[in-house]
């Protein structure tokens, strides 16, 4: 089980975008590095509201079958 962290929104994470995200403001989710064993997730067009966590296991299960067409 992964060590609860706190998560900072301003300057304290290293937010990104999936590269399949347009820029025009859409529906897009980010997620910060470098937090080992969990993934900081949080909506784009919301950098200052609340944030979800994952342990990495399961987010990264989550994202093979996104890739896999399987969702």
């Amino acid at each position: 089980m992964a060590t609860p962290q706190r998560i900072q929104h301003n300057g304290g994470a290293a937010w990104r975008r999936s590269s399949h995200s347009n820029q025009d403001g859409g529906n897009c989710l980010e997620v910060a590095d470098g937090h080992p064993g969990i993934v900081p997730v949080r909506d784009s067009k919301r950098p200052v509201g609340p944030l979800l966590t994952f342990a990495f296991g399961p987010w990264a299960a989550f994202v093979a079958e996104v890739h896999a067409g399987q969702l």
